[in-house]
């Protein structure tokens, strides 16, 4: 089951940003057939069990008499392939698109890169930090006079990188599907990066947003969208941006008549207001934090680890992490009334 129940899709297997388009791709229902390097040939099987979920695995050695002709029908029979190797990899394996297009002219030919097919840096290495940084994104995370903080894979890899190739596939196959005509996707995490910051370049043409990091509304400068340590050293996320959001903080916190905790979109009145939340949220354990503001409209919550978030109440009502085969894991996203999808199947070893 799931919105793309009968595409079938071959996955060039690779690391991070494409295991996980490949997930995507298999969590909503798509019959996935992952190709995979021969053991003790680049990638080990079992080294992503969450995101190779789902799939089917073949072990092709492409080196071998047969074996990019494997692919190839493969390719024929698919409506999708993506690939993660650096620009040239693929057309000199034979698989390029002109070698798939010219098999099955109405395929989707999906390729993940870093730096895209295109550009100065095209044919250099890199990894999710450096196209951070030249997206603009990495500077944007971090304490004011701080160095940037790399945000773990998440925002390059994941969000700018694979999901960004999964829409441009699912928008490619529409048109595919519309007309018989297939087309390469070039998905760059660096393009992807830059696309995410473009409310941030609205704002800051707008004179909304200064090009610092940690001084301004959404990146820790304002005190009321912030994290907060408390007295047994966990920690508070603090997001009270609309009036009436901080009104309902202060009067949850005993507050609200405070002359100096007023006026709180002035950045003149930040530090006061920060020193001030700094203290009060110090005064009591997290989950007591967590107690009070639970079921109010404070936009308080508390920072808790991975563990921790698989046993919250609320992503335990919606569902949000699950077991697949034995380990605990996030559920396919997001949900479908009609198509809803099945559960995902665990990792599978390659077959010969």
């Amino acid at each position: 089951m799931g919105p793309l129940q009968g595409v079938k899709v071959v996955e060039m297997a690779g690391i991070g940003p494409i295991s996980f388009a490949g997930m995507m791709l298999a969590d909503l229902g798509a019959e996935v057939t992952r190709i995979e390097r021969p053991a003790g040939d680049g990638l080990a099987w079992g080294a992503s069990p969450v995101l190779d979920r789902g799939r089917i695995a073949r072990e092709v050695d492409l080196k071998a008499p047969g074996g990019v002709e494997e692919v190839l029908a493969l390719a024929t029979e698919a409506e999708v392939l993506v690939e993660g190797f650096r620009p040239g990899v693929m057309e000199r394996l034979g698989l390029g698109p002109e070698a798939c297009l010219g098999r099955n002219p109405a395929l989707v030919y999906g390729r993940m890169t870093g730096w895209g097919q295109s550009g100065r840096y095209a044919h250099t290495a890199g990894h999710d930090i450096t196209y951070l940084a030249i997206s603009g994104a990495l500077h944007t995370v971090g304490e004011p006079d701080r160095k940037p903080v790399p945000p773990v894979n998440l925002l390059g890899d994941f969000g700018a990188g694979a999901t960004y190739l999964v829409i441009g596939v699912l928008g490619a196959l529409l048109h595919a599907r519309a007309g018989g005509v297939g087309q390469v996707v070039d998905a760059a995490i660096v393009d992807g990066a830059a696309s995410v910051t473009g409310i941030l370049h609205g704002f800051l043409e707008l004179g909304a947003w200064r090009d610092e990091r940690g001084v301004n509304l959404l990146d820790g400068g304002a005190p009321f969208y912030d994290t907060y340590r408390c007295a047994d050293g966990g920690w508070v996320a603090v997001g009270a941006l609309e009036p009436q959001f901080y009104r309902a903080l202060l009067e949850a916190l005993g507050m609200a008549d405070d002359p100096e905790l007023a006026n709180h979109l002035d950045p003149a009145t930040w530090p006061a207001i920060r020193a001030r939340l700094t203290a009060k949220f110090a005064e009591r354990p997290r989950d007591a934090w967590h107690e009070l503001f639970a079921d109010s409209d404070c936009c308080v919550a508390p920072v808790l680890s991975m563990r921790e978030a698989r046993a919250d109440g609320h992503n335990r009502d919606r569902g949000v992490f699950l077991d697949v085969g034995g380990m605990p894991q996030p559920a396919p996203a997001p949900r479908f009334s009609v198509t809803e999808p099945d559960a995902p199947r665990p990792a599978a070893r390659p077959e010969r």
